[in-house]
């Protein structure tokens, strides 16, 4: 499993059936989201696990990404008065909170009207001073704790400054056996209302006794304990749910290549309808959460986009492990 994950408010589209039009907003627009990836592959961590291959990003690679990502937020500007309702996720190759453009780009986003949730998933590495000048009833972050990478006591202090600055997020940790003390202790340090998720390891299986450790921890675990068919079943990527890469293309999600148009054409626009999935198995979160038949839209009702259950609490007592298919 990786340990990504991507947007989505409140109910899907459901049922509807194949070829309907995209779901409408209240305004008479489109209601999509958006998990935008642009060039950028820098990062300052170097995870054993992690899937991507990174680079030591150029000058002009740099200025490329920053490029793409300003021409992006422009759009998303320009949506106002159209209609359209926007939530948005940037999931970068690389970390982009520790890039100037990234940081901006929330803030300005997050003032958007038209603009529901804007998000970005993050090591938490860099500052968080910026975030007091953002809409925080509209921004969120989607953390992952790296104990090989960063000192537990400098990552709860990063904690604790979102939790004084009132900024929603969740923080997640790979399921890798030596990372499992260190996820408890964070659990435990980690402030009540925030939701400590637990992404399967990357060709892992667990036995029942080492995925109980992991549910302990977090109740959902069992969606990303096992990777989850999907062909021919309907899922919202491609109708209310889309990626978009640097240069604006648009396709239904990260693991479908196919392209449905670009952004900056609106050619894509034509193309959003019900469609199922293609392929065999889905088994990244980002991809998973948004098939129909899985109720993680009401898992996570209000909290797609930052992998936060709805109406969140701490469990006290943790029952048998869920049995997902």
């Amino acid at each position: 499993m990786t340990f990504l994950g991507m947007p989505a408010r409140g109910p899907g589209p459901g049922d509807a059936p194949a070829g309907s039009p995209a779901p409408a907003a209240p305004g008479g627009g489109l209601d999509l989201s958006l998990l935008y990836r642009g060039p950028l592959a820098s990062c300052d961590y170097d995870c054993p696990y992690c899937p991507f291959a990174k680079r030591r990003d150029t000058p002009e690679q740099l200025r490329t990404d920053r490029a793409a990502l300003e021409r992006f937020t422009g759009w998303v500007a320009d949506r106002a008065g159209t209609g359209d309702t926007l939530s948005l996720l940037f999931t970068p190759w690389g970390e982009g909170l520790v890039r100037s453009w990234y940081r901006r780009a929330l803030v300005e986003l997050s003032r958007l009207p038209h603009v529901r949730r804007v998000a970005i998933q993050t090591n938490l590495s860099g500052r968080t001073d910026w975030l007091a000048e953002a809409d925080l009833t509209s921004l969120a972050l989607w953390v992952t704790y790296h104990p090989g990478q960063v000192g537990h006591e400098r990552f709860v202090a990063k904690c604790r400054e979102l939790d004084r600055l009132g900024v929603r997020y969740s923080v997640g940790v790979v399921g890798e056996p030596e990372h499992l003390s260190a996820a408890r202790r964070l659990r435990a340090e980690l402030a009540p209302a925030v939701y400590l998720w637990i992404n399967a390891a990357e060709g892992r299986t667990y036995a029942d006794a080492e995925a109980a450790d992991w549910q302990a921890l977090d109740p959902h675990f069992g969606y990303s304990r096992h990777a989850h068919p999907s062909a021919g079943l309907p899922c919202r990527t491609g109708e209310s749910v889309l990626s978009v890469d640097g240069d604006g293309t648009v396709r239904r999600c990260h693991f479908v290549r196919d392209v449905l148009g670009n952004l900056y054409d609106g050619s894509y626009r034509a193309q959003l309808r019900a469609r199922p999935c293609p392929l065999p198995v889905c088994d990244c979160h980002i991809g998973y959460v948004h098939l129909e038949t899985l109720p993680l839209y009401e898992v996570f009702a209000g909290g797609v986009l930052e992998r936060v259950p709805q109406d969140w609490r701490p469990p006290s007592r943790i029952g048998p492990l869920p049995q997902v298919s």
